[in-house]
């Protein structure tokens, strides 16, 4: 909500200037009752107006603040479900290439292949696995550490190259 009084620098001069008026009205008629002084200076400012209009616009802010919470939450839960829609395509895609034994479809607006992923690290048990590859903190496997040395030849206790997998690559032109 757009108005004149949502100038917090206008409604704190707004609040001097009620102040000071309730001040010189005071001083002025010592016996006045609270009532005919918040009834005089209603009418000589516009403060109350003022913090009535801004505590109003704070509802429709906070109002659409939980609508867009909640509509956050359900695009999330879209996004989620296109992800993992896209993820089964792909999946579909390369079982029905590797099984017809595709390995490269170019179309004009993509070229997708099939290729052998790199050997995954396969932990077999943890417990064997010697200090040199768990990173210093609370423990933590090196499961990059562990990959590395066993790419280069290093026989590990505990751990071993999976086999090959196959993976889908797609490019956009």
């Amino acid at each position: 909500m757009s108005t004149i009084y949502a100038d917090p620098g206008q409604i704190r001069i707004e609040a001097s200037r009620y102040q000071l008026t309730r001040d010189r009205l005071l001083a002025q008629f010592p016996d006045l009752d609270d009532e005919t002084l918040a009834d005089t200076l209603e009418g000589i400012t516009d403060l109350r107006e003022m913090l009535a209009e801004v505590i109003r616009s704070a509802l429709e802010d906070e109002a659409m603040a939980a609508g867009l919470s909640t509509r956050l939450a359900d695009m999330k839960a879209r996004h989620e479900r296109f992800a993992n829609r896209a993820k089964a395509k792909r999946s579909l895609v390369l079982d029905a290439m590797t099984a017809a034994e595709i390995s490269k479809l170019t179309e004009p607006d993509f070229t997708a292949s099939t290729r052998a992923s790199r050997p995954a690290l396969e932990v077999i048990s943890e417990e064997r696995i010697p200090n040199l590859y768990w990173k210093p903190q609370l423990p933590k496997l090196d499961r990059q550490g562990l990959l590395a040395a066993l790419k280069d030849g290093a026989t590990i206790d505990g751990v071993e190259l999976g086999p090959r997998s196959m993976q889908l690559s797609v490019r956009t032109k």
